[in-house]
């Protein structure tokens, strides 16, 4: 292996370890305000009892708008069947969302997936902040994700579709270059790899304002 290979696997594994570290500390701060949201849930029900003894009941009303705004940024919205993806990508969809990009899942997986959590967290956690990061050119209302996945048989589909400037990405020697500048796209190599590796196929898809990645992984 020459020099310059030794560099770049280990330009990549450290993006891998930096990635794991960086998604598992937003599932975990995703968990740690569910945990602290129904720790206070007691209290909350005891101001609105106390603004409703009152009689204050536009107090009871605005009380439950700021409710139902913090619940909205930790709530699960994900339910697929499968427990890595659940993590993943709900702690993604309430980061993206907490960036004002609206985020449409169809997603179901009731079965035990041969790929490992590892490798499901790359795939996706990758797939989502490139979503996200795309999204956020645009203006606000014009931010969207669309996320499909399900069985196909034996193999695992995933859908990745994005909101995108107008006009289509170039490929350079084949591939679509990363939108992050020069020194980036790690991701896309480490995502090729992984899908490389399982036998599996990928397709990314660039037309004038949206950007589609497609992952079938064998089961």
């Amino acid at each position: 292996m020459s020099i310059v290979s030794r560099m770049i696997d280990k330009r990549i594994a450290a993006y891998q370890s930096d990635l794991i570290r960086t998604h598992f500390a937003e599932v975990e701060n995703m968990y740690r305000q569910m945990r602290g949201w129904r720790h206070d849930y007691r209290n909350h029900i005891q101001v609105m009892k106390s603004y409703a003894a009152a009689g204050d009941m536009a107090a009871v009303e605005d009380y439950l708008d700021l409710l139902d705004t913090d619940l909205r940024t930790v709530e699960a919205v994900v339910k697929t069947g499968n427990k890595m993806t659940d993590a993943i990508l709900n702690s993604k969809i309430s980061l993206a969302r907490a960036r004002d990009v609206n985020v449409f899942v169809e997603a179901n997986i009731a079965v035990e997936l041969n790929a490992s959590q590892l490798d499901l967290c790359i795939i996706i956690g990758n797939l989502m902040d490139n979503a996200i990061e795309a999204s956020l050119t645009l203006p606000a209302d014009k931010r969207v994700i669309r996320i499909y996945m399900e069985m196909k048989t034996t193999q695992l589909y995933m859908s990745f579709t994005n909101t995108a400037a107008a006009g289509k990405r170039r490929k350079e020697n084949g591939r679509f270059r990363s939108t992050k500048g020069e020194g980036h796209g790690f991701g896309l190599v480490r995502i090729d790899d992984i899908v490389a590796r399982h036998g599996g196929y990928i397709n990314r898809n660039s037309e004038d304002g949206a950007f589609t990645t497609e992952v079938l992984l064998p089961q």
